[in-house]
């Protein structure tokens, strides 16, 4: 179906919640609904006009299935427990983004318009950016205060698709840098290690995905030494001109010494919230099998109530209520969906980052060439940032967050679904020894893939030179 707007729709879809935020004032909430509104809008809309992808995939159908399965499951967990309307709602709406950015992006979109997609959603996340600092700084007065609120909930999906450009593409342009030396400033204002943890887990998966061979590896290994000079000397810069970041720094890495239970306060209290969810999900049948329900309330275990001593007053400690979306994805989608249907989402999306691993490095070797290719790199990349992100925070509290993870998602298993089907014309190409032509392979676009982050094409060769 044809759709002289969708360029429009496009803007409209991934763009508004860039500039999302949580505030306190009474017109916040229409602020917020105006924001969300046109991205459902215009997602639907590119949902329902998107070319369908007329292969069979498994992958895709997994993937489908255990999301739909989350959203699905949380309505029967919402009329069981009977939570908090308001707060459910709030809650499930980052997870229903998730499945629409997925729908958008799960479509056989042609190469052109996928580079748009792409290019769009990269302006998007670096609008969050700064959006995010800028917002973060104006209502802070002190570094302990605004580490809190400068990070952007996309800071490391859009790392992922700068060191895909960076590690595996060799593309390196001036904005592209200056982006990626912000999110690393970012993260040395904002004190959190987990982030930190983060970028390194990608720096080295990006240099692991771009080899596929010892010999690629090396030359990987020299690309993603650029990267982390880059780093370095963004870290350097910013202690010599912001000495108390350096101190807060420290600080945090000698947290555990500096308690009288000798435990990391940060640590203590993730532990202490995951263990109560554990225990209030394991407390019977009924709940272990359909969960708590997303916006269930839940506080600190008091079996941690010792570790917090000297950071924390019990009267304190007891207080913590809290009914979002919790810290850590994994125990909070237990804790919301139970057995039944809790473990869906993170099996989808374990599956397909392992699956998809293997199948591009597989591809980038034996044909480097193949349509879509780049594009599948990248939303792999955004796969596994989703999952470099969980180890501190959950990746899906933030609406903004959940819609682009689930747009990342959706690009790694389209392409997936559509190489998988050209493949096997191009095993018969190779051994007939004949140039395969266009029609073996109904991807809907060239090899030559144009770039989101330039002029240029995607690169066709494993090293990254243009065709």
């Amino acid at each position: 179906m044809r759709n002289r707007y969708l360029f429009v729709w496009v803007w409209l879809f991934l763009c508004p919640l860039a500039v999302d935020y949580k505030g306190e004032e009474a017109g916040s909430h229409l602020a917020q609904i105006l924001l969300a509104g046109p991205a459902i809008a215009a997602g639907l809309i590119l949902m329902l006009t998107g070319p369908r992808i007329a292969s069979q995939s498994k992958l895709r159908k997994f993937v489908s299935g255990g999301l739909a399965l989350t959203l699905l499951g949380s309505a029967v967990t919402q009329l069981a427990q009977h939570n908090d309307m308001g707060n459910y709602l709030r809650v499930v709406l980052p997870f229903a983004l998730f499945y629409l950015g997925y729908a958008v992006a799960c479509h056989a979109w042609d190469a052109r318009r996928i580079a748009q997609f792409e290019r769009v959603l990269f302006y998007a996340m670096s609008v969050s950016l700064v959006f995010s600092f800028v917002n973060g700084m104006l209502e802070s007065h002190n570094l302990e205060e605004v580490r809190f609120r400068i990070v952007s909930p996309t800071l490391l999906a859009l790392q992922a698709m700068l060191l895909h450009e960076f590690v595996i593409s060799r593309r390196f342009t001036k904005f592209a840098l200056l982006i990626f030396a912000g999110t690393v400033l970012v993260e040395l204002f904002s004190v959190t290690r987990s982030l930190a943890v983060g970028t390194v887990l990608l720096f080295g998966y990006a240099t692991w995905l771009g080899a596929a061979s010892t010999w690629r590896l090396i030359t990987s290994a020299m690309r993603a030494t650029m990267v982390a000079a880059i780093i370095a000397g963004t870290a350097i810069a910013a202690a010599s001109l912001v000495p108390e970041v350096a101190a807060h720094w420290t600080q945090r890495v000698y947290a555990a010494k500096m308690t009288e239970s000798g435990m990391d306060p940060t640590t203590v209290t993730r532990l202490a919230e995951m263990r109560d969810q554990y225990d209030q999900v394991t407390a019977s049948p009924s709940s272990l099998l359909l969960g708590m329900g997303y916006g269930h309330w839940y506080r600190y275990s008091p079996t941690y109530l010792w570790a917090l001593a000297g950071q924390m007053t019990a009267k304190e400690f007891y207080q913590i209520h809290e009914w979002g979306a919790g810290h850590n994805f994994w125990v909070y989608q237990l804790f919301s969906g139970g057995l039944l249907f809790g473990i869906g989402l993170p099996a989808a999306i374990l599956y397909a980052a392992v699956r998809g691993s293997i199948a591009y490095r597989r591809w980038r070797r034996v044909a480097p060439d193949m349509p879509f290719l780049p594009v599948m790199g990248r939303g792999l990349m955004m796969v596994m940032s989703l999952l470099a992100m969980s180890i501190g925070g959950n990746p899906l509290g933030p609406r903004f967050s959940g819609l682009v993870f689930g747009f990342g998602l959706g690009m790694l298993v389209a392409c997936y679904a559509r190489l998988s089907q050209a493949a096997p014309a191009r095993r018969r190409a190779h051994h007939a020894a004949i140039r395969p032509v266009a029609h073996v392979v109904p991807l809907g676009g060239a090899a030559n893939l144009p770039s989101p982050f330039g002029r240029h094409p995607d690169p066709q060769l494993t090293d990254g030179r243009l065709g």
